[in-house]
């Protein structure tokens, strides 16, 4: 008889650096992993397809039938939405017109249909990420199509944030804005680039994890900046603590603590970052 899973997540862009870094993490925990990419992530424990097409409305009806039929009655703990990519051209640029499109494609399609999802199939308490970037929050003339597409995705944290948002009661919308992910393909195009002030893909999969685990942390938007504590700072949150997390286990036996894969109040404070508010419905 298979064991019960730790919990259940739903990675959109499963087949990606970041997606394929964030399912691998989870699974190690014992957790249940369903990827939704154009191609399948043999590790996880099922994939959905999405099919490749120019409508918006024609894919995410796919995707979200697929999704219910996987999943039936059965809700996520956690749905995670690491799929984008970047293009690069100002507005002068005769690829401006299909770099924005692939933008909007890769960052708003991914991000609209993850919200959608969340309210069919998220749990009450439960965890949406989505894939923002450090360089949306200004002008971004050298990469308009990327820039445009982030922003937006931005704006859709904010607005799931807020009441009557749709999503499921006490769950919480967070939007990572990295500057630049240790990927493969970043260090193949900037081989130059000093690479230890890059975001390790790992530490990303760590945050994440103790988020989708204590509600209690989460009344706030991750904002992760360069690599470790090279962090953005606001006056509205501090950083995640060891203090804070340990409030959150507080409550459980050593027992219990062990069934949620051990985190730990140093496994958190290797991890932690600085947050910006932007909860979700209570």
């Amino acid at each position: 008889m298979a064991a019960t899973p730790a919990g259940r997540v739903l990675v959109y862009g499963g087949r990606g650096a970041l997606g394929s870094a964030c399912l691998h993490y989870f699974k190690a925990k014992g957790w249940w992993v369903a990827s939704i990419d154009i191609v399948a992530n043999e590790e996880a424990n099922a994939n959905v397809l999405v099919k490749i097409c120019e409508s918006f409305t024609e894919q995410a009806e796919q995707v979200t039938s697929d999704v219910a039929r996987l999943l039936g009655e059965q809700k996520v703990d956690a749905i995670l939405c690491l799929a984008g990519g970047w293009a690069g051209g100002n507005c002068s640029s005769k690829d401006l017109y299909k770099n924005s499109d692939l933008m909007w494609k890769q960052s708003v399609w991914t991000s609209t249909i993850s919200s959608h999802l969340a309210s069919k199939h998220l749990k009450a308490g439960g965890l949406l990420t989505l894939a923002g970037a450090n360089a949306s929050l200004s002008g971004t003339p050298g990469m308009v199509g990327y820039g445009m597409a982030k922003a937006a995705v931005h704006q859709l944290c904010q607005s799931l944030s807020g009441e009557n948002s749709g999503l499921p009661a006490g769950s919480v919308a967070v939007a990572i804005l990295p500057v630049t992910l240790d990927t493969p393909m970043n260090r193949k195009f900037m081989p130059d680039a000093d690479f230890s002030s890059w975001t390790p893909l790992e530490y990303i999969a760590q945050y994440f994890f103790p988020l989708s685990l204590f509600s209690s942390l989460r009344s706030c938007s991750v904002s992760v900046f360069g690599r470790h504590r090279r962090c953005h700072e606001t006056a509205e949150a501090g950083p995640l603590s060891a203090d804070t997390l340990e409030h959150s286990l507080s409550g459980f036996s050593g027992a219990e603590r062990r069934e949620r894969n051990d985190v730990s109040p140093q496994t958190l404070n290797k991890s932690s970052s600085s947050v910006i508010r932007a909860g979700g419905p209570n």
